[in-house]
């Protein structure tokens, strides 16, 4: 396993968090679509929209050299502005993204294992996250403890209980 440390999400972390965003959008291989296609689209754009809102928290994976390799968030939304997971008001909705060279090396476990404890520090009792149907990393959630809750438009809303 190649070596990485974590860290807080800071304010300046926006556009790395929005590129994690591209990288989870584009999990399958061959078809990708382009950073400005994702973020155009408003089911992708709620996820970094004005970071870092009063609650939003993640922490980003660093290389050595303290290059940014990948980042796990998460943000509250309302009921009338639900993003993908949204369970309820008051669940956090967790978004993952590694980049490729990075991925099945450990990386997007630590940060989820990071970001939970975050979450359970912070007094929330559930994690919400959306997965595509398919999508590899779906073995990961489920592994982290996450059970499918609800299932629509290709896609999979799964919470973990953080108790």
């Amino acid at each position: 396993m190649a070596a990485f440390t974590v860290r807080p999400a800071i304010p300046d972390d926006g556009s790395f968090l929005a590129d994690m965003v591209v990288e989870a959008a584009n999990w399958r291989s061959g078809g990708t679509r382009p950073r400005p296609t994702v973020l155009a689209d408003p089911a992708s754009r709620v996820y970094v929209a004005g970071w870092q809102r009063p609650a939003d928290r993640g922490v980003v994976a660093v290389d050595g050299d303290g290059r940014p390799v990948g980042a796990a968030w998460y943000r509250l939304f309302a009921a009338d502005a639900a993003a993908h997971g949204f369970v309820a008001v008051g669940v956090p909705e967790l978004i993952i993204g590694v980049r490729p060279l990075w991925r099945a090396q450990g990386v997007g476990r630590v940060l989820m294992q990071s970001l939970a404890e975050t979450a359970r520090a912070a007094g929330f009792a559930r994690l919400a996250l959306s997965v595509e149907h398919g999508n590899f990393a779906e073995s990961l959630y489920r592994s982290e403890g996450f059970v499918v809750v609800g299932t629509g438009s290709g896609r999979d809303t799964m919470v973990r209980s953080l108790g």
